[in-house]
């Protein structure tokens, strides 16, 4: 482990008890296996404690998609959150050509992060964020490269507080990776088709 995750690590150990159980419930949440999942550098300056997870959709050698997950808790609640938690997003993939040329892809795109987070039955609010579609072309010495299109979806909520004011961060961790297999192509899950977490070391997200 580097010096950046041994320092989120401990910033973990020494937060308070909600957010550790927060931590606690992603860290033993039970995904379809194709997503490999590893902690990541959390970001310091969005709320007082910040825990965050990064992952991608793996076929063979290929990823197909890749994302960020991020944890914020600030204990004093934030107005704009409407709450104590917030969970902030970041997802992208490769498009086929035809995906990409269709007006309604970035209305699309956020109806399965909504319809993901719906279907496991999770309560949420204050849900904002943004779809970008990028297209590359190339020229000159890289000419012979096919155009490549992407979608990027970066979005944030508020998961509701459970018992003991904890939020289901476990349900929403399964259900963004719901949402990455989603945007990979991937079939949905069979029942029974996850494994534990066990936050294996993977290499970085393929080169965009």
């Amino acid at each position: 482990m580097d010096d950046a995750k041994e320092g989120d690590r401990d910033a973990v150990e020494t937060a308070p008890l909600l957010f550790r159980a927060a931590v606690d419930a992603l860290r033993t949440a039970r995904l379809r296996p194709q997503i490999e999942i590893e902690p990541t550098r959390a970001p310091q300056r969005l709320a007082p404690f910040a825990y965050a997870l990064e992952a991608a959709v793996v076929d063979g050698e290929e990823d197909l998609a890749d994302g960020r997950l991020v944890l914020l808790h600030d204990p004093a609640g934030h107005d704009a959150w409407q709450g104590s938690f917030r969970l902030v997003t970041l997802v992208r993939a490769e498009l086929e050509p035809e995906m990409a040329a269709d007006p309604l892809l970035p209305d699309v795109c956020w109806s399965w992060l909504t319809g993901a987070l719906q279907t496991r039955g999770l309560s949420y609010g204050e849900a904002s964020g943004t779809v970008t579609r990028a297209s590359s072309h190339y020229f000159g010495g890289m000419a012979e490269r096919p155009a490549a299109s992407q979608i990027e979806i970066r979005a944030s909520w508020t998961p509701r507080e459970g018992l003991g004011g904890v939020p289901d961060t476990a349900s929403h961790l399964a259900s963004w990776c719901d949402l990455l297999a989603q945007i990979a192509g991937l079939p949905p899950a069979a029942p029974g088709d996850a494994s534990v977490v066990s936050l294996p070391q993977r290499r970085g997200p393929q080169s965009r």
